[in-house]
């Protein structure tokens, strides 16, 4: 899940209680690197596109692709992947679980944000040297097309790794006094020392350490604040260390594994896409051609509300995206035409949840990475879901609006929804190229949203004259660190399904699940509930790199086509990850629409019942999912 900037991450809490006087050579230390890497990383996603542009362009209109193309984009995506992670790292943007934390008192969640650096310290020293190791070893691998050692990709992990070991230091002594900075080291430590000693009794426990490290463990370190990447690497890390005899390099490979995948590559391209249509006007442009078609029927805004999240999420793949571009632009309206801070924040929600599986959603993007899934299905399957969906919102909706005092509201005329179609046509058109491109076989899933920048740079210059240059570097630097922050959870969650597997975890509850009786229904029930927890929890993209290799294969077994089972646990991740008091989405939207949490409480429950309604729908008719594949 994709957090604004605003939202607080690692020493978010501590720098707000500004408990201590800064010192002036660390602050300066601290802007200084994060200059000298935010430079790199904004450079390597301008690269990224320019490479897969030019294999496009090559391939497809001269007919000669470049056989080096995407070697170059793999070797600068591991770079881009790392130094993102380090960027969100140091802006303190890397995702974590705040529900609990949150209610503390400042001075409590000020040290528990000091524990959390702490623990992110442990698990960076542990693995910086493993990390130096399996890049030297990547020496005597010879890249196919471009001929090079692979040590110069594979270097960006001890690099990464190291900066922010670096950062993490520089942190911890800089937003808080050095008394309890000192004290959350140490309590890192002692834990670390209590779990190195009770090392021998872990190993003659066997199974049920995956209990010990993977559920309290994990839990307790989301819960206590730790960002969710850190804590699935200590989780992994404390398990082989401690329980195997598995050298620690092999989580530095397996994470490797995870953040290389290059159709992942499609992350930070999109979550750029998704910048670009706010900036250039072609959301708003959406947005103003639908109320002036709706505005004038009783809950009319909030039916555009549904549709634009809907048209927006087809373009970016990125919930923040969407939802800062759709939320500014209608919220003033609303309000003024009587709805409440409150219902407005859960229909935003509600639509965020609503619109996971249209194409060409991140999550999508993950499974199909993590599962071998098709792509191209799941992006063809995912549209009917989030129709269903808008639907039984829809119909709430009139139901909530149905008394609604339009006495005040002027009907736009023919000839200015009119005016406002033929001006909303080229972002309209959007979703549909980006959808022709990949169906033709112009581009792939990953290089079509190359396609989408271009389209979006042109109509923005040239159509809605609605460009601003000045905003171009922090929206590059911007989509490193959410990028950053998103992959490195993938890379640790790889590590951490690799563990579990190992374990021979993975067969027991293969085995488990195929033994339940009533076989595809009672799977689904048990996937949809899971997800709902898993999404409130673990966010949907680590959810599904941990459990889509274990359960996918099983769906199939049990007669659940691939496709379907996709988009039910997608949207039952949706509902999680929206629903509060953990959803993390749900305070997203809440800091985009700048409107308190409690306010929404309430009105959410309604819109959260009728998409678990419109997920049963789904589940119990495949066909809304595979009837086009």
């Amino acid at each position: 899940m994709d957090i604004p900037s605003d939202t607080p991450g690692i020493a978010g809490y501590a720098q707000d209680t500004a408990w201590r006087k800064p010192i002036g050579w660390l602050e300066q230390l601290n802007k200084l690197i994060g200059t000298l890497v935010e430079i790199p990383a904004a450079l390597l996603v301008l690269a990224e596109v320019v490479v897969l542009l030019m294999g496009v362009t090559s391939r497809y209109v001269f007919h000669q692709p470049l056989v080096w193309s995407d070697e170059l984009a793999s070797i600068l995506f591991l770079w881009l992947a790392m130094l993102g992670s380090i960027v969100a790292f140091h802006r303190g943007q890397h995702m974590r679980m705040t529900a609990i934390v949150g209610k503390l008192e400042p001075r409590q969640r000020a040290f528990l944000d000091l524990v959390a650096i702490a623990a992110a310290i442990a698990f960076l020293t542990f693995v910086v040297h493993p990390a130096y190791e399996f890049a030297v070893d990547e020496v005597w691998v010879v890249t196919p097309a471009m001929g090079i050692v692979n040590s110069w990709r594979a270097a960006a992990l001890p690099v990464g790794l190291g900066l922010m070991l670096l950062i993490g230091f520089i942190q911890v002594f800089r937003v808080g006094r050095l008394r309890d900075a000192m004290l959350a080291v140490l309590l890192v430590a002692a834990v670390i020392c209590g779990m190195a000693l009770a090392g021998p009794a872990l190993k003659e426990i066997g199974n049920w350490n995956l209990l010990i490290f993977f559920v309290f463990g994990v839990g307790a370190m989301v819960l206590l604040g730790l960002p969710i990447a850190f804590s699935f690497g200590l989780a992994t890390l404390g398990y082989i260390t401690l329980t195997t005899n598995t050298p620690s390099i092999v989580i530095v490979g397996r994470m490797d594994e995870g953040m290389s995948h290059l159709i992942l590559l499609a992350v930070p391209l999109f979550v750029l896409l998704g910048l670009l249509i706010e900036m250039t006007g072609i959301a708003r442009a959406m947005v103003n051609f639908l109320a002036n078609l709706l505005g004038h029927v009783r809950g009319g805004l909030s039916y555009v509300l549904i549709g634009a999240m809907y048209l927006v999420s087809g373009i970016s793949g990125s919930k923040a995206a969407d939802m800062a571009a759709v939320a500014p632009a209608l919220f003033p309206e609303m309000k003024k035409r009587g709805a409440k801070e409150g219902d407005l924040v859960a229909l935003l929600s509600a639509t965020g949840a609503q619109t996971e599986t249209i194409p060409p959603s991140l999550v999508l993007i993950t499974i199909g990475s993590a599962t071998g899934v098709s792509i191209a299905a799941l992006f063809t399957g995912g549209l009917l879901p989030g129709v269903v969906l808008a639907l039984t919102l829809g119909a709430l909706v009139w139901w909530r609006y149905r008394h609604e005092d339009l006495s005040g509201v002027r009907r736009a005329s023919r000839a200015e929804i009119a005016r406002s179609f033929l001006v909303a046509i080229p972002a309209l058109a959007l979703p549909f190229v980006i959808r022709a491109a990949v169906v033709e076989g112009v581009a792939t899933a990953t290089e079509v949203s190359t396609i989408g920048i271009v389209y979006a740079v042109i109509v923005g210059l040239l159509v809605y004259r609605q460009f601003d240059w000045k905003r171009i570097y922090p929206m590059l630097v911007d989509t490193a660190s959410l990028s950053g922050a998103i992959l490195f959870i993938i890379g640790a969650a790889t590590g951490m399904a690799w563990a579990l597997t190992q374990s021979g975890f993975s067969n027991e509850l293969a085995e488990a699940m195929k033994a339940l009786p009533g076989g595809a229904p009672t799977f689904l029930a048990i996937s949809v509930v899971a997800f709902i927890i898993l999404g409130s929890v673990l966010e949907g993209i680590p959810a599904i790199v941990l459990l889509g290799p274990l359960l996918f294969p099983i769906a199939k077994q049990v007669g659940i086509h691939e496709v379907h089972y996709a988009m039910v646990v997608t949207l039952a991740m949706g509902i999680g990850l929206f629903a509060p008091p953990f959803g993390v989405g749900y305070y997203a939207a809440c800091a985009i629409s700048r409107i308190h949490p409690d306010k929404g409480m309430k009105p959410i429950v309604g819109y959260m019942v009728a998409l678990f309604i419109g997920v049963v729908i789904v589940a119990v008719v495949p066909w809304i999912s595979i009837g086009f594949l």
